[in-house]
């Protein structure tokens, strides 16, 4: 008698959710830097709609989680004279994607922009930021 192999079949539901989970692996941790300041009393904050941007397509990393640091519209006081360090994760770059910028799109001037970060197979990342 001959064997017959049957292939499961698994909900498109369930694939989908897999699918989720694949991409969340695919997280990009970036460690920011926002230097020391000679002034007292200064503030910093992220916007949502801040964005890691592939230099070779349309695509944007979106903003999944800051640590350290307030988001819009609270604000974030930053220690005088000493670096002040925070964490943003975002989610996953495209697989060919070789480089790209780190950009805070705002409705006002002085939002951050760090140009042409050259990726990495770890992605994971330490900028040095300012407005």
């Amino acid at each position: 008698m001959e064997e017959v192999i049957v292939k499961p079949i698994i909900a498109k539901e369930l694939l989908e959710s897999l699918q989720t989970k694949v991409d969340e692996e695919k997280q990009v941790i970036v460690h920011c830097c926002f230097p020391a300041s000679p002034f007292l009393g200064n503030l910093i904050r992220i916007w949502n709609t801040t964005y890691l941007v592939d230099n070779s397509s349309s695509h944007k990393s979106k903003l999944i989680h800051a640590e350290n640091i307030t988001i819009y519209p609270n604000w974030t006081a930053v220690p005088f004279m000493r670096d002040f360090w925070f964490t943003l994760i975002f989610s996953g770059l495209p697989k060919d994607c070789k480089s790209f910028d780190f950009k805070e799109i705002i409705p006002e001037e002085g939002g951050f922009f760090v140009k042409s970060i050259k990726r990495n197979s770890s992605d994971i990342y330490r900028i040095k930021i300012s407005e």
